[in-house]
């Protein structure tokens, strides 16, 4: 059987055309309600600065979660992403302020830092056959011990750079849009042809469905599934710099936490933790609904610890609803 073949009789199946139409749904739904929700708790939610936070805020979840979904399609997880951003985002401190090289230099090292971290988690998990929860968890200690080794445990700003800060934080022409807002929804578009019109996508989704077929259909499931942890590390290697250019410092202790947001935005969208299904706009849906609640609880002046609480509610509440949609299916 041939992995096209494969993928078409997944996408035949009625549920699970309703079910990922439903889950969008049902997600948007809750964006909707979460907006009505704060917006009558607090007068200063949709305020034009705090929708601008909002949104500079999901630019960086959001393309992580991009990254993510790629990975969770084809079954697999990456809890790196979070520490392989702030790896990111260190080596570009390095580039461009260490070695006072280009700003655009800095921007490709730090892109191509996160893309090697991902081949090098793809690697591990093909070739040595280790699961990948268990190497991207060490990829996460690595890049960790890796950021503040070369930082020497101090943030790198960029203050003698002024137009660093303008690759996120510098607005559209005649609008208040910052750029960082247009690169998320940028590679949103790129991520959605990428999964859904390209062979790339149809044998993510393939290794998802079934990766034995796959592999007995004669598709070199090993390389493809390097191939997927790579762009998923680019994306993170791009949230890097998005964050760093944003706070206008690259900060080594940032980023841990971040990977469980993604994962949570991935699966809010409906992406299975089981694989083999997926969509870029449910992820797109999952990081707004991530960030607006986040952005309502400090808002509402709650406490960052609960806010945490309230993270780690939401994470639960979506695996549970994967799970309750594996079970129907």
């Amino acid at each position: 059987m041939k992995a096209d073949t494969i993928i078409e009789e997944h996408t035949k199946k009625k549920f699970n055309v309703s079910g990922n139409t439903i889950q969008q749904l049902l997600a948007f739904s809750s964006l909707i309600v979460l907006v009505l929700f704060f917006t009558i708790a607090s007068p200063n939610f949709l305020q034009t600065d705090n929708i601008i936070g909002i949104f500079l805020s999901t630019s960086v979840t959001g393309i992580l979660a991009l990254g993510a979904t790629f990975v969770i399609v084809t079954s697999g997880i990456d809890l790196s992403v979070g520490t392989v951003m702030a790896l990111s985002s260190v080596m570009t401190g390095m580039i461009v302020v260490n070695a006072d090289l280009p700003i655009m230099v800095g921007v490709v090292g730090g892109i191509a830092t996160g893309a090697f971290c991902g081949f090098i988690c793809g690697l591990v998990i093909t070739k040595l056959k280790i699961p990948p929860f268990v190497a991207t968890l060490a990829m996460m200690m690595i890049a960790k011990g890796l950021a503040l080794v070369i930082s020497k445990a101090s943030p790198i700003y960029f203050t003698d750079k002024p137009n660093f800060s303008k690759i996120s934080l510098g607005t559209l022409p005649g609008t208040s849009i910052p750029y960082a807002v247009v690169i998320f929804f940028a590679l949103g578009i790129i991520a959605a042809i990428l999964l859904s019109k390209t062979v790339f996508g149809r044998f993510t989704i393939a290794i998802g469905s079934n990766e034995e077929a796959t592999r007995l259909s004669g598709v070199n499931v090993d390389r493809w599934k390097i191939m997927v942890y790579s762009v998923a590390g680019l994306f993170t290697g791009i949230a890097g710099v998005i964050m760093a250019s944003r706070l206008n410092s690259a900060q080594p202790a940032l980023g841990q936490g971040y990977e469980l947001e993604a994962i949570a935005a991935v699966v809010i969208g409906g992406t299975s933790l089981s694989g083999g299904k997926g969509t870029i706009v449910g992820t797109l849906i999952g990081a707004l609904i991530m960030s607006v609640l986040t952005n309502g609880l400090r808002v509402l002046s709650i406490p960052q610890e609960w806010q945490t609480v309230v993270v780690g509610v939401v994470i639960i509440f979506a695996v549970f609803m994967d799970i309750l949609r594996r079970r129907k299916e």
